[in-house]
């Protein structure tokens, strides 16, 4: 237990201030979403969604390094994106 706590607190201290940033920018979406899930508002749907796909273009281009990526990886990301946000959209 002591090993893996002093691990994950080791690989906190390495990360870049940009990694950080990123990771913490997530971690306030995360916490939005379950605020919002938690209300009675007639458009939380849209923004859980619009939260969500946020969160995944931010793990997609900056963790998973697909900024670097050729152009159809990207695009497919973005067009996957799309599509599975305007399905889950009509279905709701």
């Amino acid at each position: 237990m002591v090993i893996v706590i002093s691990n994950n607190l080791f690989t906190l201290l390495i990360m870049k201030k940009s990694t950080i940033t990123t990771w913490l920018i997530l971690v306030l979406f995360t916490i939005a979403v379950g605020v919002i899930s938690n209300m009675s508002l007639s458009m939380a749907a849209i923004a859980i969604i619009g939260l969500s796909s946020l969160k995944f273009i931010g793990v997609t281009f900056y963790f998973m390094e697909l900024k670097n990526a050729h152009v159809f990886w990207k695009s497919s990301i973005i067009i996957f994106l799309l599509l599975f946000s305007i399905i889950t959209l009509i279905i709701l």
